[in-house]
């Protein structure tokens, strides 16, 4: 059986190390052991009150802000599940004062949560002596690998969020998907909206009068089956690439959520055991000398064997 603790009501002042955080991500980190889908549920309620007023899950933190959290049931963490993510070496891809590049694997979620004890983000902060910031810059689903960039500076973390929401930043993927693409490039425009299923697990379908989502799509190379594609996000929508491509018939390979489940068992025997989705290059402007950077993440050594059966 497992046992619960009752918190109290708490209420916290927003100091500069959250400012800009939105406010869902910073209750996944207070609440430690919390499922998204209850914080979500509370935010919708209005039990967690900003300045004694409700607010949506995406509203950015203020300095100063007033946050009241209301008693939530957890599980003591000696009864927590204890998923952890293996023990790896992260490929290191750029870092400096302000910024840490690195090369996230497939199968490993970018922080804790929803059975995960650790991330990648809780592995970085274990390798250094002393505790100091570091947060996403932006995500990567659990499934997918390649580039992922942290800011080590509260200032770099700003200003990359700023970037990002002006289309500032150049981020390509590489997918593998089911059938053949023709297009050499192609412009997708598709509305997103994000719902929660009844197991309380975040899905995202093709809707009118959802978020504005721009991918655009160039043709790699296509088998009779199958194609690799190049895309380029010019909106970052939770799963953006995914239900772009599943929408228009041509699901990634590999994917657990939007893919073809009957073909994903087939491509598990032919040596394919994860998703065919990497984040293979961004290119930015680093927040404090201005220098271009160019992060790439080769193909992974199990896609690119993938890639050899087909030739």
């Amino acid at each position: 059986m497992k046992h619960l603790s009752k918190a109290s009501v708490s209420r916290r002042t927003i100091g500069e190390d959250a400012v800009n955080q939105r406010v869902d991500n910073y209750l996944s980190k207070v609440l430690k052991g919390v499922p998204k889908s209850h914080i979500y549920r509370i935010l919708r309620s209005g039990e967690v009150r900003v300045n004694g007023k409700r607010v949506e899950p995406n509203y950015r933190l203020k300095f100063g802000d007033q946050l009241r959290i209301p008693p939530v049931r957890t599980a003591k963490p000696a009864q927590q599940r204890k998923v952890s993510a293996p023990s790896l070496q992260l490929e290191v891809l750029f870092e400096d004062d302000a910024l840490l590049a690195i090369n996230k694997p497939s199968g490993i979620a970018v922080h804790g949560g929803s059975g995960v004890s650790s991330g990648v983000i809780e592995l970085l902060r274990m390798r250094e002596p002393k505790p100091g910031f570091l947060e996403l810059v932006h995500r990567l689903d659990r499934e997918t690998s390649g580039v992922l960039l942290l800011a080590k500076k509260r200032s770099a973390l700003t200003a990359l969020h700023q970037r990002l929401r002006e289309g500032r930043v150049e981020k390509r993927y590489l997918a593998m998907v089911k059938g053949r693409w023709l297009n050499q490039k192609k412009s997708v425009q598709l509305p997103l909206h994000k719902y929660l299923t009844a197991a309380g697990e975040r899905r995202v379908i093709v809707k009118t009068g959802g978020q504005t989502a721009h991918t655009l799509f160039y043709l790699r190379k296509n088998w009779p089956e199958f194609s690799l594609l190049e895309a380029e996000l010019k909106t970052g929508r939770t799963h953006q690439i995914r239900i772009h491509l599943a929408h228009l018939g041509f699901p990634v390979l590999g994917d657990p959520k939007y893919g073809d489940f009957a073909l994903n068992r087939t491509l598990e025997i032919r040596g394919l055991k994860r998703m065919f989705l990497h984040a293979f290059k961004l290119v930015v402007k680093h927040p404090v000398s201005g220098a271009v950077l160019h992060l790439e993440a080769p193909l992974p050594s199990e896609l690119q064997n993938f890639i050899s059966q087909l030739e």
